[in-house]
């Protein structure tokens, strides 16, 4: 399989512009979310929304964490944390830099909105997918 392989610096200042683009009352209200960047989703990553290793591909981002619609007043965790993959992105993409821009916002997008507890039916409903 081909696709264009996105340098890392590159791939992590798109999923910043996404992160910036997100409007600022969102913004606002996002605390305690670290966002990282790993090339694939770990094994342990796959078997947390029961896809297999040979799945890989279709997994392009993960929100870990208990959403803020599922908390208590005495809730104290640490940071919430978002993991953007970027080969299965490419994989998804091919070689056009457009579409990997626009996935990749779409994906920053889907795991921010799990962080404010939307789930996936939710998230389908709106179009979102």
């Amino acid at each position: 399989m081909e696709w264009l392989n996105v340098d890392l610096e590159s791939f992590a200042e798109l999923v910043s512009q996404a992160i910036d683009s997100l409007p600022e009352e969102f913004l606002e209200a996002l605390e305690n979310v670290q966002v990282d960047i790993e090339e694939w989703p770990t094994p342990e990553d796959l078997e947390v929304v029961g896809l297999s290793h040979r799945n890989r591909y279709s997994l392009l981002g993960l929100y870990h964490g208990v959403p803020l619609t599922s908390r208590h007043s005495q809730y104290v965790a640490f940071p919430d944390r978002i993991t953007i993959f970027q080969k299965p992105i490419e994989a998804v993409c091919g070689d056009d830099e457009q579409r990997i821009k626009e996935q990749v916002q779409r994906t920053v997008i889907h795991e921010i909105a799990h962080y404010y507890g939307i789930d996936d039916d939710r998230l389908e409903e709106l179009g979102a997918y």
